[in-house]
């Protein structure tokens, strides 16, 4: 065998040795400590009877963006008795922006649109915690830009962000993204290994709460 072909070879067994990891590190049970943390203030859920997952996020942060795709495809799939919802972080005043540009999108039907821009923001640069940029882009998505700033600047969304910045409060949030589960339970791509990792760890947490719910 020439030296090219065990070269390859050995990218192979690599590449497969790789891959084994993160299928066993998706598939072994979660460890409390290391991969979850039971949350010792737990909250109250918003959900009633159903398991209340939340992602705390922001789309000015890179690996929210790059976590979007797994929760995408996971959500088509969500149990009867859970409800999942986002909130966003604000870190800084670019995220505050950033924060009423998620709400106006949701209160207007419109947060189909998140991939779109975290998009915007993280390929082409485009700088949607600026205001006017913003409502310059929702118009190029066909949203009526007039509406669109009522909805931004009214009292309901200012609301929203004071309640998204007290629940961050309340669950002592330090990065994003995190994923709380039924208020109890904290979990993240970083604890789990990747990002592909996340939502089968959801699961998971999901399975515990339930259990819970009716031990």
């Amino acid at each position: 065998m020439s030296i090219p072909q065990l070269r390859f070879l050995a990218r192979g067994l690599i590449a497969l040795f790789a891959f084994a990891l993160c299928a066993g590190a998706a598939s072994a049970a979660l460890v409390e400590g290391k991969n979850y943390e039971r949350l010792s203030n737990p909250q109250p859920v918003e959900t009633g009877k159903k398991i209340e997952v939340i992602e705390f996020f922001s789309y000015g942060c890179p690996h929210c963006a790059a976590l979007e795709p797994f929760l995408d495809t996971w959500l088509e799939k969500l149990p009867p008795d859970v409800a999942f919802r986002r909130v966003p972080v604000m870190f800084h005043s670019d995220w505050v922006q950033l924060a009423k540009v998620y709400y106006t999108l949701d209160a207007m039907g419109q947060v189909k649109l998140s991939p779109d821009v975290f998009k915007a923001i993280h390929e082409t640069g485009t700088r949607l915690s600026d205001k006017k940029t913003f409502l310059d882009w929702a118009a190029s998505k066909g949203l009526d830009r007039k509406k669109v700033e009522e909805v931004f600047d009214s009292f309901a969304i200012d609301g929203r962000i004071k309640r998204a910045m007290q629940l961050a409060q309340e669950y002592r949030i330090q990065s994003v993204p995190s994923v709380i589960v039924d208020g109890k339970f904290i979990t993240s791509s970083d604890r789990v290994g990747t990002h592909a990792n996340l939502p089968p760890a959801i699961d998971e947490l999901i399975a515990k709460a339930r259990a819970e719910r009716k031990s």
